[in-house]
């Protein structure tokens, strides 16, 4: 039997009192490789805030693993977000700190504090992303799809149930976009489970995932492989 990673019963995404996503029911397994499309003020960006309490969820439940977000307190937000590896469009790095410390600044902030044990998993997930050898870069030396890989290295280190990836490749070019989306989808083949939000049709029609369209103020799994790119938002 698969396990459930994301289950989302009968959720209602708000801006405010304004109801933007409705009646969302979905269920995402360990293992799966989600994408999530829509048009841009469509809500899939809302939904996702949601999903690592950015926004509060005022209706519905949505269970992470066998972490409830229903009537969640800011106490327990930081508790929630180790079960989600969050990769950002624009990197969110420390502009004054190597790699090296900017992984190591989001460990001990999740309460690692054996040095050895940072050191050694701070390695390890640069080595799974292969850019150990930019350990000691800062980010200003660095690539866009190579602050993209130390993102997504940030991402893994707490061995996340869920790997959300907010339009990983939104801001670089079309080559280093294969070069990230062929990262994720390794890492997927190595068990990690990812929900991927992007605008980004042509590749997705390169990679077929199942795919959710979140139009309409809802969200519907569709057969994007039966469809052009012309009509997906038609």
């Amino acid at each position: 039997m698969n396990e459930t990673i994301l289950r989302i019963k009968d959720v209602s995404i708000f801006q405010q009192n304004d109801v933007i996503v409705e009646n969302i029911d979905l269920e995402i397994n360990k293992g799966d490789f989600v994408y999530l499309i829509g048009k841009t003020g469509s809500g899939k960006s809302s939904f996702i805030k949601t999903l690592y309490a950015d926004l509060k969820l005022k209706k519905g439940s949505i269970n992470i693993g066998n972490f409830s977000l229903e009537n969640l307190n800011e106490g327990k937000i930081p508790h929630l977000r180790r079960k989600l590896g969050i990769v950002f469009q624009d990197f969110t790095l420390l502009e004054d700190r190597s790699i090296y410390d900017n992984l190591k600044f989001v460990l001990k902030a999740t309460d690692w504090k054996n040095k050895k044990l940072i050191d050694d998993r701070i390695n390890e997930v640069l080595e799974i992303v292969k850019i150990i050898n930019l350990k000691y870069k800062y980010p200003h030396e660095l690539s866009g799809g190579q602050k993209q890989k130390v993102s997504i290295s940030r991402a893994l280190l707490n061995k996340p149930d869920l790997i959300i990836a907010d339009e990983p490749t939104g801001n670089l070019d079309p080559i280093t976009s294969l070069e990230i989306m062929d990262l994720l989808l390794d890492l997927n083949k190595k068990g990690n489970t990812i929900l991927m939000a992007t605008h980004d049709l042509l590749l997705i029609k390169k990679f077929p995932k199942t795919t959710l369209l979140c139009s309409d103020k809802s969200i519907q799994n569709i057969d994007i492989s039966k469809m052009s790119i012309e009509n997906i938002y038609a």
